[in-house]
């Protein structure tokens, strides 16, 4: 039977959660007619667990989204209540940006933003199928039997494949937050020959902001300079609200240990594989059982609304048991729960089985993002989703795909790791993860990246043109405090005001900012000639100015990781056929289809002496 169509695009987005939102975004940015799907439109950019974006690594996410011409970092800066830099005692590779979030804001932010877009259609609607000829996917079917051709759809569906509840020995299908779980879909998925795998998260339970005692806990405020996290914005003012810090105790940990039966961790109800980096609390009072308290933030969810959200505390616990460890916390005897804390399972793929451009490869056209890929956190998914758009509208127009590598972002980090070397649990994104990570920092991401997303059409004109500006400017500053001399007498002053030692005799302004106790701000006490630039300008010519002999070794590292990833591989090639390589490594490079010898050399069971047979192989190649 003929298939008949109810329209027809040129991309279809399935799942508004922050992938979709980027993926759907991107794709219509760069010209292509593209339809958003969401089992209901008010879960478009919903965040069920933790109100903020950022955090360690995660703020570095953004920050790269931004630069590349995303939403997401725009959207936080409209609908922060709280705004903080955390890492600050450390050096600035691992800055990292982190805001509290109005959800609801957020929310209703980003809806707008999709409705005006131009190029996008938004439809409350459940994808059940997928219209798949000849290993190419042509479109999507939703419950109503609706059809929609398309030359390429995203799979963004997050936690709502086959997703569980579960609360004590209660379990229940349900996606996140209450909303229905896609039942029909994860099914004909797997007869289009995907396999999946169960993951666990966990969220903690909301309660009301007047049954908190605050004199109890330790006021977190927020920064007094607030930093944006859209290169877009030079500076933001905002009143903002405060967070709270508590921690459980001996009680609390008793209360959970008498009742480890009644978990569905424990009692083998869960399947799924939850999150090593964010346990639930019965896991960290079982797998830490010597440490005597755990640290809890307590963190509004909105301006209109009176709940609050109590981090580092999911749990899978019955009702009744939650109530009781959780009124055992200084500041939270007579809280009023209203959401429960839960657990939920859900299906996703294994990564491995995506190309770097996160197409899927078993069919032509279908791409993957976000937490179906089996990562974790809003900004994860957000960074996939923006490549999946990205590399779909490419794919129809046939054009180049768009790849990050592991020395230009930390996306292609996240990427590369996924799609290389797997994940046993949802994956998170860490700085630690990042081999290059001083030349990654999340103050230049709009220098790294910038310009690629303008390549790709994403970052308008203006945007550009204010981009180099400040790069003239940064570089100007710089040329200037090399050139600018300053006697020793004129800074005699002011060094030891510093707790500087003296100069012999003239120094460059430039040199001496490299001294630690020295600051750019302060040394406008000498500096009587410097020209307005903005506070963004000024940290990017003072981390480049102390950093530069760390920064040019990394940059030598990175050239040297270049050179790996330039030896292309291609896509057909017979691993089984190369003469030397081991059956293990022949095995994993089909499988993985890696795209550079570097990309080889960092899937597990291919050894350096595998990457040489295949340096040798492709030598003879180029010879003949």
């Amino acid at each position: 039977m003929k298939n008949i169509y109810m329209d027809n695009y040129d991309v279809i987005v399935i799942g508004a959660g922050h992938a979709g939102c980027e993926a759907a975004l991107a794709s219509a940015r760069m010209g292509s007619r593209t339809l958003i799907f969401s089992i209901n439109l008010e879960a478009i950019a919903m965040m069920p667990c933790n109100p903020s974006i950022g955090g360690t690594g995660k703020g570095h996410l953004v920050r790269e989204i931004d630069a590349l011409g995303g939403e997401m970092g725009i959207n936080i800066d409209k609908t922060f209540i709280q705004s903080r830099m955390l890492n600050t005692a450390k050096g600035p590779a691992v800055h990292s940006l982190r805001a509290q979030a109005d959800k609801t804001k957020y929310h209703l932010e980003m809806k707008k933003t999709l409705e005006k877009q131009k190029n996008l259609d938004i439809i409350q609607g459940e994808v059940t199928d997928l219209i798949i000829e000849d290993k190419r996917v042509r479109g999507v079917v939703t419950r109503t039997n609706t059809k929609y051709g398309a030359k390429a759809v995203i799979l963004a569906t997050g936690t709502y494949l086959h997703g569980k509840i579960f609360i004590g020995d209660s379990n229940f299908s349900s996606g996140p937050n209450g909303l229905a779980a896609s039942e029909i879909l994860p099914e004909n998925l797997i007869k289009h020959g995907m396999k999946f795998r169960r993951f666990k998260t966990g969220t903690p339970a909301r309660a009301l902001a007047s049954t908190f005692d605050y004199s109890k806990m330790a006021k977190q405020e927020g920064d007094k300079k607030i930093i944006p996290f859209s290169f877009m914005n030079d500076y933001l003012e905002k009143k903002q609200i405060n967070c709270w810090l508590t921690y459980t105790n001996d009680k609390t940990h008793r209360v959970i240990r008498n009742n480890f039966h009644r978990s569905a961790l424990f009692g083998g109800e869960i399947e799924g594989i939850g999150p090593r980096y964010c346990p639930s609390i019965e896991d960290k009072v079982n797998r830490f059982a010597d440490k005597k308290r755990h640290q809890l933030f307590v963190e509004p969810e909105g301006l209109d609304t009176e709940e609050m959200y109590i981090q580092g505390m999911s749990s899978s616990m019955p009702e009744d048991v939650q109530r009781e460890f959780y009124h055992t916390i200084e500041g939270l005897e007579n809280i009023k729960i209203t959401r429960p804390a839960y657990a939920i399972e859900y299906d996703c793929i294994d990564p491995l089985e995506l190309r770097p451009t996160l197409e899927y490869m078993g069919i032509k056209g279908l791409y993957c993002a976000g937490q179906f890929n089996g990562s974790s956190g809003y900004e994860e998914a957000a960074s996939q989703g923006l490549i999946a758009g990205i590399n779909a509208s490419l794919s129809i127009n046939g054009k180049k795909p768009f790849i990050l590598d592991r020395s230009e972002a930390y996306i292609g980090v996240l990427i590369d790791d996924l799609v290389t070397k797997g994940t046993n649990e949802p994956y998170r994104i860490m700085t630690s993860r990042a081999e290059y990570r001083l030349v990654l920092r999340q103050d230049n991401a709009d220098r790294r990246l910038t310009h690629r997303g303008y390549e790709v059409g994403l970052v308008s004109e203006d945007r550009y043109n204010k981009f180099l500006a400040k790069q003239e400017n940064v570089k100007a500053e710089i040329d200037r405090l090399k050139k600018t001399m300053i006697k020793a007498e004129d800074a005699e002053d002011y060094l030891q005001s510093r707790g500087s030692h003296s100069l012999k005799g003239s120094v460059s302004l430039y040199d001496l900012l490299k001294r630690p106790e020295i600051t750019y701000e302060s040394m406008g006490k000498i500096d009587i000639n410097r020209p307005e630039i903005s506070s963004h300008e000024i940290d990017c010519v003072e981390v480049n100015i102390k950093y530069e002999g760390y920064i040019k070794k990394q940059i030598q590292q990175v050239a040297k990781f270049k050179r790996m990833e330039t030896k292309r591989l291609s896509e057909t090639m017979d691993y089984n056929s190369i003469e030397g390589l081991r059956l293990e490594a022949a095995q994993k490079l089909n499988k993985i289809r890696p795209v550079s010898i570097g990309q080889a050399s960092r899937i597990s069971g291919v050894s350096p002496a595998d990457i040489n047979v295949l340096l040798v192989y492709l030598e003879k190649m180029r010879r003949s």
